[in-house]
């Protein structure tokens, strides 16, 4: 089945085909030397939106550790994680993190395209897969994000997809080495009640 340029097949958790054949697939437990490989390449790309990393983060042991980490979230239900591969090679990563129902009924979205594949359609086509996830699977009213000031693609991805801006935190993160402020979005999936707890 497609949607808005996303072919999708089995059940919408399951895998996206995304522009230019990228698959869209949930992590696995054996990604974490495919993700060491991307991170290096992507380390310079990344540096001006990522927190300091250590360098066990940039090890095997280190991915595999995150990677055992976000999978634990996810069978809990507080996480859902995707790769974006291109044959063997992880070129991106999209999650949906802090899922919470009740009143809030949400989950913050983050993401990250390889230098080699951005400007490609890619995050805007994985942002739309994953909204659609936290609607129809996943259940949620909302989702959040947030971007620097200054990163006016990642912004524009957002306001692509149906995301509004509707705030700035000041010194949020702590990115590249410093406290910054963060511009926040939202997309509003749908006015369904939530669940009964």
């Amino acid at each position: 089945m497609t949607r808005d340029g996303v072919t999708v097949t089995g059940m919408v958790s399951d895998t996206y085909v995304l522009p230019g054949g990228v698959v869209m697939r949930p992590a696995a437990a054996t990604d974490a030397e495919a993700l060491l490989a991307a991170y290096l390449h992507n380390r310079e790309h990344l540096r001006p939106w990522d927190p300091r990393r250590g360098e066990d983060f940039y090890t095997v042991e280190g991915q595999h550790a995150r990677l055992m980490g976000q999978l634990a979230e996810r069978e809990a239900g507080r996480m859902a994680l995707w790769v974006l591969t291109d044959g063997p090679r992880i070129v991106g990563v999209i999650t949906l993190s802090g899922i919470h129902y009740g009143p809030s009924c949400s989950g913050k979205l983050g993401y990250w395209i390889d230098v080699d594949h951005a400007g490609k359609g890619l995050a805007s086509a994985a942002v739309e897969a994953v909204a659609r996830y936290a609607d129809e699977e996943g259940g949620l009213h909302r989702l959040e994000a947030g971007t620097l000031l200054h990163n006016v693609g990642s912004q524009r991805v957002l306001e692509k997809c149906g995301f509004e801006p509707y705030g700035v935190a000041p010194r949020y993160l702590h990115i590249n080495g410093e406290w910054q402020d963060i511009r926040l979005f939202q997309r509003i999936l749908n006015n369904r009640p939530p669940a009964a707890t």
